[in-house]
């Protein structure tokens, strides 16, 4: 295992790189933001992608936003093995199920199933569920920075692009 060499990203600030940027970004935060399901959910299943992916800078972010938000250890914990934990509601555990099967490969069948698909209709009407798909897109967006351009955890954007 190798520790990062510099105390900065690969890149140079995206936001400065491409500032449209900043008009997509605050466009996917207004739309995970329409109220439509607690932000406490999206933080959630986007802690989970992060986790999915491996990727520290994500898993600290979300991590951070969750506890902003007052959410307990023990919740925050156990994202990482939801399916037996005591601490999600059902719609939750739907969302988390989804993230999952979106970026989770199948190796028989369809990603997502009916089965799944119709669990989250019961807890969440269309508006809800297509919010929480863009969630999902959301973090699935960011996701290639995040990997490639390997931002540090816990240091806010501002500080530690590359220059």
């Amino acid at each position: 295992m190798t520790a990062q060499k510099t105390l900065q990203s690969r890149l140079p600030n995206p936001a400065v790189l491409v500032p449209e940027l900043g008009q997509v970004a605050g466009a996917l935060f207004k739309a995970t933001g329409n109220g439509s399901i607690p932000q406490t959910t999206v933080s959630l299943v986007q802690l989970r992608a992060g986790q999915i992916a491996a990727n520290t800078y994500l898993t600290v972010l979300h991590t951070g936003n969750l506890r902003k938000a007052g959410e307990s250890e023990e919740r925050i914990t156990a994202v990482a093995s939801w399916r037996d934990a005591p601490y999600f509601t059902d719609a939750e555990r739907v969302a988390l199920a989804l993230v999952e099967a979106v970026l989770t490969p199948a190796p028989h069948g369809e990603r997502v199933p009916d089965e799944l698909y119709a669990q989250a209709c019961e807890h969440y009407d269309d508006k809800a569920l297509a919010t929480l798909i863009m969630a999902i897109g959301q973090v699935c967006f960011f996701l290639p920075l995040a990997l490639i351009g390997r931002p540090l955890p816990g240091v806010s954007p501002a500080e530690q692009w590359r220059d």
